[in-house]
């Protein structure tokens, strides 16, 4: 978090511009003298005026841990590079209290629509944008458009998921309440009961589900602050995904709890387009075939593409 501090010497006051953050288990700080006191100064004009230098700062602080994630890519590996300058540059921008709430917004509409049609849906994104912007819709088909209704209760509920079985479940059933899969049946309750194949792999024995995950919510405590975040956050989802806990309902679930550890982390969240749904879903048949580079590097491409639309949106704002 940034502030602006006052500093009495006399009858002068002078003012600094601080930032402090703890990343990896160490402590960022950046401090810059402004001057006397001559008017009011907030920290979202500082932010403003001097983004590209604290932006740099704080990069040259967290650059050194970007080898954990080049070492895992095939190729491009300016790309970890790139996307760590955008997520600072994103988190200083959201902390200029004038623009969070509509990019979070457009975001949201973003990440509903093609995270859902992902899955098979067909709701146009504006269809997606009446459900967040004006809570409601015409559009003929209600089981499409309860699913985004569903999608926006569960970004609320992100806030007070915990890395247990419990909230699992309870993300489940706010993202799946009163839909009907593609057979016509409601979803059903808990985890699955039927073994499940995806993209020619096995996942999860139905009677090892719970065992698993909880395997995988352990991994995630002891490693949380020894992985660096994004890996952290890639990791988990390709195991969840892997396990595939529920009936239906995993991608969407799981894409949210990605979210979920990358925002924890003040990363900003990602998208993973509709368009690119074929490498995404064969990214991660080969990486349960142990060839996960290729895992890494079509995800971290996603993100990419996400930070540059979240900046397209403040420059928009």
């Amino acid at each position: 978090m940034a502030s602006i501090e006052e500093n009495k010497k006399g009858t002068n006051t002078y003012l600094s511009f601080v930032k402090k953050l703890t990343f990896m288990n160490e402590l960022f700080l950046y401090k810059k003298h402004i001057g006397r006191k001559t008017k009011d100064i907030s920290k979202e004009e500082y932010i403003l005026d001097n983004l590209n230098e604290i932006v740099e700062s704080e990069f040259e602080f967290r650059k050194k841990y970007l080898d954990q994630i080049k070492n895992k890519l095939s190729h491009n590996e300016n790309l970890p590079e790139k996307i760590e300058k955008k997520s600072i540059e994103i988190t200083n921008l959201q902390e200029c209290k004038n623009y969070p709430r509509a990019i979070m917004s457009d975001f949201s509409i973003k990440f509903i629509y093609n995270s859902n049609n992902i899955e098979g849906s067909k709701l146009p994104e504006e269809e997606v944008k009446k459900i967040v912007k004006l809570g409601k819709t015409d559009y003929k088909n209600k089981n499409e458009a309860r699913e985004a209704f569903n999608s926006i209760d569960a970004f609320d509920y992100l806030d007070d998921f915990n890395f247990n079985l419990s909230s699992i479940k309870r993300l489940y059933n706010i993202l799946t309440k009163n839909l009907v899969m593609e057979n016509g049946n409601p979803y059903p309750k808990g985890f699955k009961k039927i073994n499940i194949i995806i993209n020619n792999s096995q996942t999860t024995p139905p009677e090892k589900v719970e065992k698993e995950l909880l395997e995988l919510l352990n991994w995630y405590k002891e490693n949380k602050k020894k992985i660096h975040p994004l890996i952290l956050a890639l990791d988990f989802h390709l195991r969840y995904e892997q396990i595939h806990p529920f009936r239906d309902g995993n991608g969407r679930t799981g894409r949210m709890i990605m979210n979920k550890i990358l925002m924890q982390n003040k990363y900003p969240p990602i998208i993973v387009y509709k368009e690119n749904k074929s490498a995404y879903f064969n990214s991660m048949a080969k990486a349960s075939e142990g060839r996960k580079k290729k895992y890494y590097q079509f995800m971290l491409g996603q993100a990419n593409k996400s930070y540059d639309y979240i900046l397209g949106l403040f420059n928009r704002y």
